[in-house]
């Protein structure tokens, strides 16, 4: 008998979780930015320096071009018969596989910044020390047949997902 091998999951996320991704960053280091500024001008101590911000807004940017589409590349998703496959990160990589039989609950989420780009985040709680499983960016639509496939997958199998 072969051992099988561990391959990477079938789908990816759809395309505009990029974008999402982008603009998620972009809020988070404007927030940032607007924060330490505040905070550096109220307190005497801190003498801010036009060359820090500029170095912060140069590591913002970078970060908003590169690690979106690095994590597209990186993040797919699969659902077999028997199995929940998934395959997260964008510097270090993580491959989850979730039997149907350890599936407690399937949630879907959208928030606020998703819902502008039609998208979902579907969690699998599973009865795991390790955690949730997680597909970021994922068509609105197709997140809620997701939803409903898994939930029918996870009830057809035999056992209390303990």
């Amino acid at each position: 008998m072969t051992t099988p091998l561990l391959r990477d999951p079938a789908h990816r996320v759809s395309p505009r979780a990029r974008l999402m991704w982008q603009v998620t960053a972009l809020v988070e280091g404007g927030v940032t930015l607007v924060v330490l500024l505040l905070v550096g001008l109220a307190v005497d101590a801190v003498d801010v320096r036009w060359w820090m911000v500029a170095a912060f807004v140069a590591a913002v940017a970078a970060w908003v071009l590169v690690v979106p589409q690095w994590r597209y590349v990186v993040h797919r998703w699969e659902v077999t018969d028997s199995a929940v496959y998934t395959q997260t990160g964008w510097w270090a990589r993580e491959r989850r596989i979730a039997p149907m039989s350890r599936i407690q609950t399937v949630d879907h989420a959208e928030g606020a910044i998703a819902r502008l780009f039609g998208l979902a985040t579907v969690t699998v709680t599973t009865a795991s020390a390790a955690g949730a499983l997680t597909i970021d960016g994922l068509d609105r639509e197709r997140a809620r047949a997701l939803v409903a496939e898994l939930t029918v997958k996870a009830d057809a199998v035999e056992g209390d997902a303990t």
